[in-house]
């Protein structure tokens, strides 16, 4: 397949060398040229493109057979949030759809699930998110879902929270000894590796089925407290004495309080995690 990934960044690099291991020619888009040499050094054909500027999409139409939209807003706000998602979704539609598209995949949230009861959830489950940005996430999942069809088979990837290199906001806290233990440690987290988001997307792009959401998640949701007495025994360090939690990340985080089922994933697609669980992801990288 010609496989085009728009926002191809963290997840985006790692879904495009998986598509090129599997024997597929991948192109990659980014706002800017800055990072056209790591493309090319991936075996990537760098475009340089806004997914929010109709011009530089229509000239990519009909080139692709699979579109991964991978864009992030760069922990930006609503507005920004509303430009790159909703914006950037709207303009996409309109340069690919009926342009011989075979799948179309969105990389959304689990943060447009708003539930606050520690409950499991799954695709069928409410989507009444109590976050700004978590409500922009679902206009654009809705703007997708009107334009999918058989002239544009579209499929929806609700994406947990992505740790990896680098990446893992309260693991890269505790190492630095500035996590604290609070209220929060009750509440449940459901997160994903980097590379098993892109093998989510992999599995989608070959074998979802058009019109469906998918979550992207591990297979073990684990509470902040357990989260933090699993990281303590890891390292041999002590538990984090408690403390104010940060208000940014608690008012984005602590908003919800859910556990993420990725069944419908695992069984419709065939996908395997690579790191089932937090253990063997956080576990790989204190090795790193």
């Amino acid at each position: 397949m010609r496989a085009l990934i728009t926002g191809c960044g963290y997840v985006g690099l790692e879904l495009g060398r998986r598509l090129l291991a599997a024997g597929h020619t991948v192109a990659g888009l980014r706002r800017t040229s800055a990072g056209a040499a790591e493309l090319r050094a991936a075996g990537l054909e760098p475009i340089v493109g806004d997914v929010t500027r109709a011009a530089d999409l229509r000239p990519l139409a009909g080139r692709f057979d699979w579109i991964a939209n991978c864009v992030s807003s760069s922990g930006g706000g609503v507005d920004e949030y509303r430009e790159v998602y909703l914006g950037g979704m709207q303009r996409l539609v309109e340069a690919f759809s009926g342009t011989g598209v075979r799948a179309f995949v969105y990389t959304s949230s689990t943060s447009v699930y708003g539930q606050a009861d520690g409950g499991w959830v799954g695709e069928e489950s409410a989507t009444e998110p109590a976050a700004e940005t978590g409500r922009v996430l679902l206009e654009t999942e809705r703007v997708l879902r009107v334009a999918a069809g058989p002239a544009f088979p579209a499929m929806i990837v609700r994406v947990a929270g992505i740790y990896g290199p680098e990446r893992g906001h309260l693991f890269r806290q505790f190492l630095r000894g500035e996590a604290r233990s609070g209220p929060d440690d009750a509440r449940w987290m459901n997160m994903i590796h980097r590379d098993d988001v892109a093998g989510a997307v992999e599995a989608c792009l070959a074998r979802g089925t058009a019109g469906r959401a998918y979550n992207a998640c591990d297979d073990e949701p684990v509470t902040r407290g357990d989260f933090l007495r699993w990281l303590a025994k890891a390292t041999g360090r002590s538990f984090p004495k408690p403390g104010d939690l940060e208000p940014i990340a608690y008012a984005k985080r602590g908003l919800t309080d859910k556990r993420v089922s990725n069944h419908r994933l695992r069984a419709e697609t065939g996908w395997e995690p690579r790191y089932p669980t937090f253990r063997q992801g956080y576990a790989a990288m204190l090795v790193e």
